[in-house]
């Protein structure tokens, strides 16, 4: 799989035309296969899929050639496609009586519905709990949950620069060229470069600059307003496989990528990462990230998931199909994994998000540097909620408790409050505060956070709004104004209260 030619994309403008033409896009692929085959295809499970494409219209054609890698007939395919020229260009191979494909092509729609296509190697579109079942060294893999993810929580502004680390079959590249003027994609695997310059040239998108080698050695001392990575992130014992596998101990891969990206942003620029990282015996894992932080960088890293040692060397070791093969050798693989993690004292596995945000504030040695797990669920895209928090950030280091007392707050739209307690209670035990929107957080008040939160429609400043309710529950004013500007703070760093700007 890995040593074989890969397409020319010289002429992929006919194709993309020829793929439109027969609606092959992800509306198309839902239209056509109806909701459960169609997420049935996330899960690896193609079967539904087959059954609803056994019509002969050019579409039906289409995703049994790229996206189930079904041979299909000569007649068929010539009547869905420009086929000598996909022969020529090596998109597909003839052979009989039956044309089969030679890539995986596979829709994939756009943030403002563009209808893009990832190109990647047969079979390697990721998706369910089995793995990709591949241990080709050199594979170069498809769209999956993870590199979604990342395209989502990354910040969206206009910039004049953007470095995709590890570019894969060029998926952030693909969204990055939507906001930045010059994109820079690298890869340690010049066939990921390939990848990358199909699937630009197949979504119809400018190509970027492509340079192989490994992290930021392939971009020197340049500098960019934003970076992202979706690296190999998994802690294994060895690099046998290119697309997940580090190459360095433990976790020192993801590291040496977060520590090494302060020196490569511009002031204001964000770098968006996904990366495991150990939980060691005896070390807080929170103190272990936070020495990850570049100089000069802010940061919000946000654990999703922890796994013991043997759930994370089961996943891998089912992602490369090594439970499939004979028992004794999947024994010997298992067991290097757990030798690995007992020699570096790992008893766990944390995976989440990083982003750092080059600021002149942590420069001056003052950072705000947020760790922590959060493993409920959140509304993508989170690119918006990233730029929010890093935005509250700088209000906070900003203001002193007085400052906050003087300031005007909104409720942030989407916040709704529950009361829990008893049936029948006169009064509830406790009153929470809920986010439908971003990170969907939930937060508990006293009587006194929920009364202040309610009344925030910026008209009034904080203490005025303090003095009212301390009038309402018989409460000293003075202490009022003392205790709450801390609660005030983890309200508007959690996104609960929006500053606006003074009424006068």
């Amino acid at each position: 799989m890995s040593t074989t030619s890969l397409p020319v994309p010289d002429r992929s403008p006919r194709l993309r035309e020829a793929l439109l033409a027969a609606a092959f896009t992800a509306d198309g692929l839902l239209d056509l296969l109806g909701a459960p085959a169609y997420a049935a295809l996330a899960r690896s499970e193609t079967v539904p899929a087959l059954r609803a494409t056994r019509g002969d219209a050019p579409l039906d054609t289409l995703v049994r050639l790229f996206l189930l890698q079904h041979p299909v007939p000569y007649e068929r395919a010539r009547a869905a496609l420009p086929l000598a020229e996909c022969v020529e260009d090596g998109w597909v191979t003839h052979v009989g009586e039956e044309v089969r494909a030679a890539v995986d092509v596979r829709p994939y729609s756009g943030p403002e519905g563009q209808d893009w296509y990832i190109v990647s190697d047969l079979g390697c579109a990721v998706g369910g709990a089995g793995g990709i079942g591949s241990r080709e060294e050199g594979v170069v893999l498809g769209v999956g949950g993870a590199s979604t993810t990342l395209a989502g929580i990354t910040v969206r502004m206009p910039v004049a620069s953007a470095l995709d680390v590890g570019t894969g079959s060029g998926i952030q590249a693909l969204h990055a060229s939507q906001h930045a003027t010059r994109v820079t994609a690298t890869d340690l695997n010049p066939r990921a470069l390939d990848f990358t310059r199909l699937t630009l040239a197949l979504s119809g998108v400018a190509p970027a600059e492509l340079r192989q080698g490994s992290l930021y050695e392939p971009v020197g001392a340049e500098t960019y307003d934003l970076i992202v990575s979706n690296p190999p992130f998994v802690i294994s014992p060895g690099a046998r496989l290119t697309y997940r596998d580090g190459g360095m101990g433990g976790d020192d891969l993801c590291r040496t990528l977060v520590q090494q990206t302060g020196d490569r942003l511009n002031e204001g620029g964000y770098a968006h990462f996904l990366a495991n990282w150990q939980h060691v015996e005896g070390e807080e894992w929170q103190s272990r990230l936070s020495s990850w932080v570049p100089y000069g960088c802010d940061a919000w890293i946000v654990q999703r998931e922890v796994q013991d040692v043997t759930q994370y060397a089961e996943l891998w070791l089912r992602d490369s199909g090594d439970h499939r093969t004979d028992p004794a050798e999947y024994a010997a693989r298992y067991d290097a994994w757990l030798d690995e993690f007992e020699a570096r004292k790992t008893k766990g596995v944390g995976f989440g998000w990083i982003t750092l945000r080059k600021s002149a504030a942590a420069a001056a040695g003052n950072p705000s540097v947020v760790i922590e797990e959060w493993p409920h669920a959140v509304e993508q895209p989170l690119g918006p909620a990233v730029e929010a928090h890093f935005a509250r950030q700088d209000y906070l280091r900003e203001q002193d408790d007085a400052a906050l007392l003087a300031g005007h707050f909104t409720l942030a739209a989407e916040v709704v409050q529950e009361q829990v307690g008893l049936p029948g209670a006169e009064d509830p035990e406790h009153v929470v505060l809920r986010q439908n929107r971003g990170m969907r957080r939930a937060t508990k008040v006293d009587a006194v956070g929920a009364g202040f939160a309610g009344v925030c429609d910026g008209t009034l400043p904080a203490g005025r709004i303090l003095d009212a309710i301390a009038q309402l529950m018989n409460e000293d004013p003075v202490l009022l104004r003392d205790r709450t500007p801390q609660a005030i703070r983890l309200l508007v760093e959690e996104g609960f209260l929006e500053p606006v700007s003074s009424a006068g």
